[in-house]
């Protein structure tokens, strides 16, 4: 029997929060916590595995990048269809089925036996998980009033960020003493737990039935996977004539279906979100710092592997500081944005990032641990100010009716931005280790990278500094 409630669209347009049970709050909460939880385990537990993985598999450690986009771009590619899959069935109903196909595609990767099957299973993943993130975020909108909703996502990504915390140390531990094939079928008792508190507190929300806008979809879908592949290209060194072709028919793509959606009663993703002025700065400022930022632990575990020679279990605990930081700021950020603003905060703590950043590049082989992890600590202790505030300003103004649709567009542009992110840093790194594939040369081709990276901060900075200067969680700048 099912403790969880179901409700449609019209009910909530006023955003008044659900009617849940202290039993069913906590049990949703624990839900979409685990969601998030899967999918931050899973980003995050390859990064210290990639050598051994490469090795595994007889390709170089930089050719893992395609396994490691192949997810994200998947996710960025089928979130569009989420607000009419929820509306259609129910997010019950695509919840479970969500959690099912990422936990089958978890299986398939610790089953690959070469490089082609790794990204197939990954694709695979990526499909499952492509409905967690924006259908969880979409429940929690519904769930709780505007007050609210800043704690409730406080404290559904406290467990997630554990993800992070077991990801680098477990990930790391499997890879050097068991099996690298672990870090994936871990997923499994996850996933079961997952589908038994779907059953047990998702709400099922429905909405209006509409048609599924098809050729939306389709656009969106070949301008995304033409552009990501334009980035691969760039990175791994092909002519800069095919990536130019690439880049261009993705932008070609990417403005027709800008075109589409504007005539298109449904379109599958309402660019005319990007309207509301905190909905557009938190998206544009959130690309930027997500291109910059979306790589940094696949460089960081590069440089500290090849390029110092640590072992993938060290190199695992090292990161470990950066989650434990991003938990230690969750209990200060309600407080932070109710005394600042959002304006204040974001862009005073965009800048810090940016130089935080840029002192990655300190780093060389001889760089005591100690200090590394004192750094990754702060580095995730502002991390954590930076992603609740940019997640958060994008549904404050939103009405409940457009929830679905914000949750969707929100997430493609941040799976987006972190492909293009891994694609770049992949890109940079490429560049200056310059087919050397020596220690120095990593060493090197980091600390440059990482300079490179934290300029593309500064625009972020900037996007954020156009908000007005209100306080959460009121915040009324249309």
């Amino acid at each position: 029997m099912n403790d969880a409630p179901t409700h449609t669209h019209d009910a909530l347009d006023d955003r008044e929060p659900m009617d849940l049970s202290p039993k069913a709050t906590r049990l949703l909460l624990a839900l979409v916590a685990a969601a998030f939880f899967m999918q931050t385990l899973d980003s995050t537990i390859v990064n210290t595995a990639v050598p051994p993985i490469a090795q595994a598999l007889a390709v170089t450690p930089l050719s893992l990048k395609t396994a490691l986009t192949a997810y994200v771009l998947t996710l960025a590619v089928c979130i569009p269809a989420s607000p009419w899959l929820a509306d259609r069935f129910g997010t019950r109903r695509v919840f479970a089925i969500s959690i099912s196909v990422f936990t089958l595609g978890s299986l398939a990767c610790g089953l690959a036996q070469d490089l082609p099957q790794l990204v197939a299973a990954r694709v695979l993943q990526g499909m499952g998980g492509a409905l967690l993130m924006p259908v969880g975020r979409y429940v929690l909108v519904r769930s709780f009033s505007r007050r609210e909703f800043v704690s409730a996502m406080s404290m559904v990504a406290i467990p997630g960020l554990l993800g992070p915390v077991l990801g680098p140390v477990l990930g790391g531990f499997l890879s050097e003493y068991v099996s690298w094939r672990l870090i994936f079928l871990i997923n499994l008792p996850v996933g079961l737990l997952g589908l038994w508190l779907n059953r047990r507190a998702m709400p099922d929300i429905r909405g209006p039935r509409r048609p599924f806008d098809f050729a939306g979809f389709i656009l969106f879908a070949v301008a995304s996977v033409l552009l990501m592949t334009a980035a691969e290209n760039a990175s791994s060194g092909y002519s800069g004539l095919r990536v130019a072709i690439l880049a261009v028919a993705g932008i070609v793509f990417a403005a027709v279906y800008i075109a589409h959606s504007r005539r298109t009663p449904h379109p599958v993703t309402e660019i005319a979100l990007l309207r509301r002025r905190t909905f557009a700065i938190a998206v544009g400022g959130g690309l930027f710092m997500r291109l910059a930022t979306g790589g940094m632990s696949f460089l960081l575990v590069l440089f500290l592997q090849v390029g110092c020679g640590w072992s993938p279990f060290r190199a695992g605990l090292i990161l470990v500081p950066q989650a434990v930081g991003m938990i230690a700021m969750k209990p200060l950020i309600d407080r932070a944005l109710t005394r600042f603003g959002y304006r204040r905060v974001l862009f005073t703590n965009t800048l810090l990032v940016s130089v935080l950043l840029a002192c990655f590049a300190l780093f060389d082989r001889g760089t005591p641990a100690v200090a590394i992890g004192a750094l990754v600590f702060v580095y995730g202790f502002v991390m954590s100010l930076q992603y609740t505030s940019m997640n958060t300003l994008a549904y404050i103004d939103l009405e409940s009716s457009r929830a679905a649709q914000a949750s969707s567009l929100m997430s493609s542009t941040q799976y987006l931005s972190v492909s293009f992110g891994i694609a770049l840093s992949s890109l940079l790194m490429a560049a200056f280790v310059n087919q050397q594939h020596v220690a120095d040369s990593y060493v090197g081709a980091f600390r440059f990278t990482v300079l490179i990276l934290s300029m593309f901060i500064f625009v972020a900075a900037f996007i954020f500094r156009r908000l007005r200067d209100d306080r959460h969680p009121d915040v009324r700048s249309t």
